[in-house]
C-alpha cells in the first residue's frame, strides 16, 4: 500500500513539473550585465555578495545602492546592489534579479564600505550593519518633490566659545580651510557645549565638507538641533533620531543622501548616515553607554565615526565633561591631540567641591557622618545654597525602595513564587516582587523565620519624600524613570534626579548633592568607577562656578581616585591612570577582547573550531547565572592581533552555521560592559 502511494506521488509530482511553463532566458542588459547583490540573509557563512544577471527592462533602474529582490535558496529576498560589473567569477548561469524594488540609491558606496568594514571589525555580518545604517522604505516619501539644496553657510567670524581653549580657534581655522584635525576635547564647567559644536559644524559647512554630529540620547539631540538652528540658520541641518516616525525619518534620510543636507545631527544610528564629502565627524559624551548598539553585531557608535574618519581622511571630533580611556589612547598613540583649558581657566568655570563624611572635623561634630545618607554638611550646603536657586540631587537608583533585606540575617528578601527581589514602590504600599509583581505582605525568611524588612538603599522617589520633610517649604521636583523632566527654572527647589535624568537650569544649579558613591562605585564593572565619575562631571558641570557660588558636595571617602578627580576637576588625568591601570591588568583599549556566550556546549565547539592567535588568552567559560544553563568565555589579545580575533571568531561562527549546528552563540568583540 506504501508502495502504491509512493508512485502516485511520484506521477503528480512529474506532472507538476511538466505543467510549469518554463522560464525564458532573458536577455541581459547591454553594459555592465552582473550586479553584486547584498543579500538580506542572516546567516554568518552566507556573508559575501552574490551575482545576479541584471534584465534588459532593470538596465536604466537598477544602479548601485538601489534596492531590489532577488530569488535565494528558494524564496525571494531584499537586497542591495553593491556594484555593477561586466563578468562574474561564477562560471555557472546566473539567476536574474526578480525586480527593483526602487531605483533611488539609498546606499552609498562610502557607507557600503563602512559597513563592511564595521562588520568585520566586530565578527557580525554585512546585513545586520546595514538595517542598522538603512531606515526602512517608505515609498510615498521617494515620490515627493526633491528637497531644494540648503543655502551656503558663512564662515564664524568670532570662535564664541572656543576661545577659552588653547587651540580652539586653530581647531575651527583649520576645518573652514579644509584640514583634519583630530581632537580629544574637554569641555569646562557649565560649557554651552550645544553652541561650540553648531560653530564647528559652521566653519566645517563654509569649507564646502558635510558634519556628522552623534550625541548619546534625544534630549542632548534636540539641545543640539536648537543651537545649530540659531548658528546655521534655517534648513541647513537635518535632525535624525529614533523618535522620527518611519515617514519623516526616511523624508531626511533622503535629504541627506541626495545631497541637499549636509549636516546631521542624530543617535548613534546616524553615524552611518550618508553625508556627502564629509570633513567632521563629532561623537558627544562617547562614555554614555547608549553609543553603544543593543543589537548585533553590537558596534559603539564612536568606534563606527573613528573607522569613518580613517577611511574618509576627515576630521574627528570626542568631547565631553569626561574623558575615556579609549580617549585617552587615541591621545597617547598620537591620533589626536588634546583640546583643554588652561587650569587657571578651569578654575575660574568650576564649582568648589567638597567630601562629606569622613572629615576629622566633621566626624567630631556629627559622629554619624560617616554612615549617613545626607551628613550635616551636605545639607548645610543644600539650605544655604536654597536661598540663590535649585538644587540638584542625585542618586543612583529610580523608584522607592528597589531593594529589600532581611532585617534578621541580613539576607535578600526575595518573592516565596518566583524567587525574584522583593521592592516597595511606594510609602503605603506593600513589598511586592519585582519579577512577577505579586505583594508579600506576609513575608518571612526562609532562613532566620523573621518578618521585618530593611532597606539597604533607597530610590529617587524615597529620596524626595525624606527631603520633603527636610525642607517643608521647598519644592520638590523628581526626574528619572518615565518622568524626565528637561529644564528647570531659577526658583529654589529640590530637584532629585537620577544619573542621566538631571534637567537642564536656566541660570545653573547653586549646589548638587552626589549621594551614595559607594553604590555606584561598587558595581561589578570594569567601568564602574569610568561610568560614576562620568556622571558625576555631567552633574557638576550644571552648577554655577565657585565665583558664583556654585558648590557640589559628593558623599564619600576623600581618598577614592574618583572623588579626588572630582575634586580637582582632572578627567584627562584620571583617564589617563585609568588607562596605565588597564594596561597593566591586561583590559580594554589597551587589549582588545571578546565574550563568547552561550549554551556551554555550543560555546565549546566555537572555541575548538576558532583558529586563535597565539598571543590569544582564554579566561573562563564561567556560569552566567545559577542554573548554568549559559556560560561566558573571554578572549584577549594584544591590540595588533585585534582583527585576526574578529576573523577567526566569525569563521568559526560561519562553520556552525553551515553546519546547523544547535545553540546559538553571541560574540561581542570589545563590549561595553563586563562584569
Amino acid at each position: 500500500m506504501a508502495e502504491a502511494d509512493a508512485d502516485q506521488l511520484a506521477l503528480v509530482r512529474a506532472t507538476v513539473r511538466r505543467s510549469r511553463p518554463r522560464a525564458t532566458q532573458q536577455a541581459p542588459a547591454p553594459t555592465l550585465p552582473v550586479a553584486r547583490v547584498a543579500v538580506d540573509v542572516p546567516l554568518v557563512h552566507l556573508d559575501r555578495p552574490f551575482d545576479y544577471l541584471v534584465p534588459e527592462h532593470l538596465h536604466d533602474e537598477c544602479v548601485p545602492g538601489c534596492r531590489v529582490r532577488v530569488r535565494f535558496a528558494g524564496q525571494d529576498l531584499d537586497g542591495y546592489v553593491l556594484e555593477r560589473v561586466a563578468e562574474s567569477d561564477y562560471d555557472k548561469r546566473l539567476t536574474p534579479l526578480r525586480r527593483v524594488v526602487s531605483a533611488e540609491p539609498v546606499l552609498a558606496p562610502e557607507v557600503a564600505r563602512l559597513a563592511r568594514a564595521v562588520a568585520d571589525r566586530y565578527a557580525g555580518t554585512l546585513a545586520d550593519v546595514l538595517r542598522l545604517a538603512i531606515p526602512p522604505r517608505h515609498a510615498r516619501v521617494e515620490g515627493e518633490p526633491p528637497r531644494e539644496p540648503a543655502p551656503a553657510v558663512e564662515p564664524p567670524g568670532d570662535p564664541g566659545p572656543w576661545r577659552a581653549y588653547e587651540t580652539g580657534p586653530a581647531f575651527l581655522h583649520a576645518l573652514r580651510r579644509g584640514a583634519a584635525p583630530r581632537a580629544v576635547w574637554t569641555a569646562l564647567p557649565g560649557e554651552d557645549w550645544p553652541t561650540c559644536l553648531a560653530l564647528a559644524a559652521r566653519a566645517t559647512l563654509a569649507g564646502g565638507r558635510g558634519v556628522l554630529l552623534i550625541v548619546p540620547d534625544h534630549r542632548d539631540a534636540s539641545r543640539l538641533d536648537e543651537a545649530c538652528r540659531a548658528v546655521l540658520g534655517p534648513d541647513r541641518h537635518v535632525l535624525l533620531t529614533a523618535e522620527l516616525g518611519p515617514a519623516e525619518r526616511y523624508r531626511r534620510f533622503l535629504a541627506v543622501r541626495r545631497g541637499a543636507v549636509r549636516c546631521v545631527v542624530g543617535t548613534r544610528a546616524a553615524a552611518f548616515a550618508p553625508v556627502a564629502e564629509l570633513g567632521l565627524v563629532v561623537c558627544w559624551d562617547d562614555g554614555d553607554d547608549l553609543h553603544a548598539e543593543p543589537r548585533a553585531p553590537y558596534p559603539h557608535a564612536r568606534e563606527v565615526l573613528l573607522l569613518r574618519a580613517h577611511q574618509l581622511g576627515c576630521g574627528a571630533l570626542l568631547g565631553g565633561f569626561a574623558s575615556t580611556a579609549e580617549a585617552a589612547q587615541l591621545l597617547a598613540t598620537g591620533w589626536a591631540r588634546p583640546l583643554t583649558a588652561n587650569r587657571e581657566t578651569v578654575r575660574q568655570h568650576a564649582p568648589r567641591v567638597f567630601v562629606a563624611g569622613d572629615d576629622d572635623a566633621e566626624l567630631a561634630r556629627d559622629p554619624a557622618a560617616r554612615t549617613a545618607r545626607l551628613p550635616h554638611r551636605a545639607f548645610e550646603v543644600a539650605r544655604s545654597a536654597l536661598a540663590t536657586g535649585p538644587v540638584l540631587v542625585q542618586i543612583p537608583r529610580s523608584g522607592y525602595l528597589p531593594a529589600l533585606l532581611c532585617q534578621g540575617c541580613r539576607g535578600p528578601a526575595r518573592c516565596s513564587h518566583c524567587s525574584g527581589p522583593l521592592q516597595r514602590a511606594g510609602a503605603h504600599q506593600p513589598p511586592a516582587c519585582g519579577w512577577c509583581g505579586r505583594p508579600a505582605a506576609a513575608w518571612r525568611c526562609p532562613t532566620c523565620d523573621d518578618t521585618r524588612l530593611r532597606a539597604p538603599v533607597i530610590g529617587a522617589e524615597r529620596q524626595a519624600e525624606e527631603l520633603g520633610r527636610a525642607f517643608p517649604r521647598v519644592p520638590v521636583r523628581v526626574s528619572g524613570g518615565s518622568r524626565v523632566l528637561d529644564t528647570v527654572g531659577p526658583e529654589p527647589a529640590l530637584v532629585i534626579a537620577t544619573p542621566g535624568a538631571e534637567p537642564v537650569p536656566t541660570d545653573g544649579y547653586a549646589a548638587a548633592l552626589l549621594l551614595d558613591s559607594w553604590l555606584a562605585l561598587s558595581r561589578a564593572d570594569l567601568r564602574a568607577a569610568e561610568e560614576t565619575l562620568r556622571r558625576w562631571l555631567n552633574a557638576a558641570a550644571m552648577v554655577r562656578s565657585a565665583a558664583r557660588g556654585g558648590a557640589v558636595v559628593v558623599v564619600g571617602e576623600s581618598g577614592v581616585p574618583a572623588i579626588q578627580a572630582l575634586v580637582r576637576w582632572s578627567p584627562l588625568g584620571w583617564a589617563e591612570r585609568e588607562l596605565s591601570e588597564r594596561r597593566v591588568a591586561g583590559f580594554p583599549p589597551a587589549v582588545r577582547l571578546a565574550t563568547i556566550e552561550g549554551p556551554p556546549d555550543a560555546v565549546a565547539d566555537l572555541e575548538r573550531l576558532a583558529e586563535l592567535p597565539e598571543t590569544a588568552e582564554t579566561l573562563g567559560p564561567v556560569p552566567l547565572g545559577s542554573d548554568d544553563a549559559e556560560v561566558r568565555l573571554v578572549v584577549r589579545v594584544p591590540k595588533s592581533d585585534g582583527q585576526r580575533l574578529a576573523t577567526a571568531l566569525k569563521v568559526a561562527q560561519s562553520i556552525r552555521s553551515a553546519r546547523k549546528e544547535p545553540g546559538t552563540v553571541r560574540v561581542r568583540v570589545d563590549p561595553v560592559a563586563l562584569a
